[in-house]
């Protein structure tokens, strides 16, 4: 496969321009109050939408391609997430093509197309959990990987009257309502449905038990973005209120990474068997979670992911700290060692998950321990971090002018240039920009959008720490720890020592002699 005639072009990867064509396709986008006529003209979604392509133009690009893909059986090439691993060698060098794409974005693009890689690369191996639709799991493992689709997802319900009890929320969760000998129909609501408006599929599913125990309530398929009666209601644009009112200068990353979030409405919904995944089955269905053997892989995704975005997020804060003058500063230093330390921990613990091998359904998957220790310290370390940011920052996140359009006032540019100039040489507009991109990370409703996504999208607080508990009694570390504990107290009782190599002290205890 590796000459490039041999490459069957049925089965390659969008290239950019064919990515944003693809969109084109009649979905049904709602933002402030209209249907969107075209995604890739709309000013809430061009730009992100182009950063998007740039990632699939990098999966034809001589210098990135062999970093990032891997020929396929059938004559074609993928990303490499989209396949399983069956041994380290292939899961570091997923490892390693999912850090390169991000890099594309600077580690802010979290729902990128590799991510649900992390689901569409088991499906070969694991097609025997769907039982029943085996085969629609197979095929759909081949099928993702023939054009590398950009897939969503929407597993959670929406948070709507929890306080009436498990069936309340039946006139809004996900249910069939009709089923015919070609498929099923269903109608309810899901979120957050992350960067849907600029994908191809959405897969629907769930986390943990099916919310009503009811059949109807539980099935798990994949759906067209652009299926009749699905309807994408969409929250405020980052990317549109940065253009109406600011600049590329004044919003950096607002200005083309917004990945909108939506909530998914399917109104009646047609999805035929051939995408169905879970249906009917109570006990498959809550047993999804666990059994479909994506959450380890999603964590090593988001993982790296986090360690580019931590690198960006180092270099951002340094150079704002040497543009301030503060960068020599005794405690200032300090805190930018803490920062980085965090920076070296997530890269730890993806060379952790990469580099492990747990054996499963013939592939390898990153072992939970890594895993789990990851999905609870992301959610420590972005407001952490954020935290040191504005505190040693200060003022300095803050004290800027409002647009790029001041610069170019007569009236007020001799002033900017001589108060608002930066340390070490730097003149205004380099200061500005700085620390209007730092504003942009951490600062700007979407930098605060992003602080919430870290805390809250690979599970909720409760369930990232209890899965490390889960998974330490399933596989005996809790008991082996409990064990490690009980053999130091083993070695004393009431008399003291029980072994034969301590030395007890009767004979200097003031208290045993009384």
């Amino acid at each position: 496969m590796s000459a490039a005639s041999e490459v069957n072009k049925d089965y390659i990867p969008f290239t950019g321009q064919e990515y944003l064509d693809s969109l084109d396709d009649g979905r049904e986008v709602w933002i402030y109050g209209e249907r969107v006529g075209k995604i890739t003209e709309h000013p809430a979604f061009r730009n992100s939408a182009r950063m998007i392509a740039r990632m699939y133009d990098a999966l034809h690009d001589p210098a990135q391609k062999d970093i990032l893909t891997v020929p396929t059986e059938w004559g074609g090439f993928t990303h490499r997430f989209y396949r399983a691993a069956h041994n380290v060698e292939e899961q570091v060098a997923q490892r390693d093509a999912i850090a390169q794409w991000q890099r594309q974005g600077w580690g802010w693009m979290g729902r990128s197309p590799d991510y649900k890689g992390c689901f569409l690369g088991t499906l070969g191996a694991n097609a025997d959990f769907y039982k029943g639709f085996e085969e629609n799991a197979r095929n759909w493992y081949r099928k993702a990987q023939e054009k590398t689709w950009y897939v969503n997802h929407a597993i959670m319900n929406p948070p709507v009257d929890r306080d009436l009890g498990p069936d309340a929320g039946k006139d809004v969760f996900v249910r069939v309502t009709k089923e015919t000998d070609k498929g099923i129909y269903v109608s309810g609501a899901k979120v957050v449905a992350t960067g849907s408006a600029l994908t191809h599929f959405t897969f629907v599913g769930h986390v943990g038990q099916v919310a009503v125990q009811d059949p109807a309530f539980c099935p798990v398929f994949m759906m067209p973005t652009n299926a009749p009666g699905v309807k994408l209601l969409c929250r405020v644009s980052n990317e549109y209120r940065a253009a109406v009112l600011g600049s590329p200068l004044d919003y950096p990353l607002s200005s083309r990474l917004d990945e909108n979030d939506a909530i998914l409405v399917m109104d009646n919904v047609f999805i035929p068997w051939e995408d169905v995944f879970i249906y009917g089955d109570m006990k498959q269905a809550n047993a999804y979670n666990i059994g479909s053997g994506y959450l380890e892989r999603a964590s090593m995704h988001g993982c790296t992911r986090f360690a580019v975005k931590m690198d960006f997020l180092v270099g951002a804060l340094t150079r704002a700290l040497e543009i301030t003058g503060a960068s020599g500063f005794h405690g200032v230093q300090s805190q930018l060692g803490e920062v980085i330390a965090w920076r070296n921990a997530f890269w730890a613990l993806s060379d952790a998950m990469a580099k492990s091998a747990q054996p499963w359904n013939g592939m390898i998957r990153p072992a939970p321990e890594p895993a789990g220790a990851y999905r609870v310290l992301n959610q420590v370390a972005m407001p952490k971090i954020k935290n040191i940011i504005e505190t040693v920052v200060a003022s300095g996140l803050i004290y800027l002018n409002s647009h790029t359009s001041d610069f170019k006032s007569p009236e007020i540019r001799g002033y900017l240039d001589q108060y608002v100039r930066g340390s070490g040489g730097a003149d205004a507009v380099e200061r500005v920009k700085v620390m209007k991109l730092l504003w942009d990370a951490i600062g700007t409703e979407f930098g605060a959008r992003h602080e919430l996504y870290e805390i809250n999208y690979i599970g909720s607080n409760d369930v990232t720490r209890q899965t490390n508990l889960w998974s330490a009694k399933g596989n005996g570390l809790l008991d082996k720890c409990k064990a490690f504990a009980q053999s130091a107290m083993d070695e004393y009782d009431l008399d003291g020592w029980t072994v034969d190599d301590l030395v007890n002290p009767d004979d200097v205890s003031v208290l045993t002699k009384r």
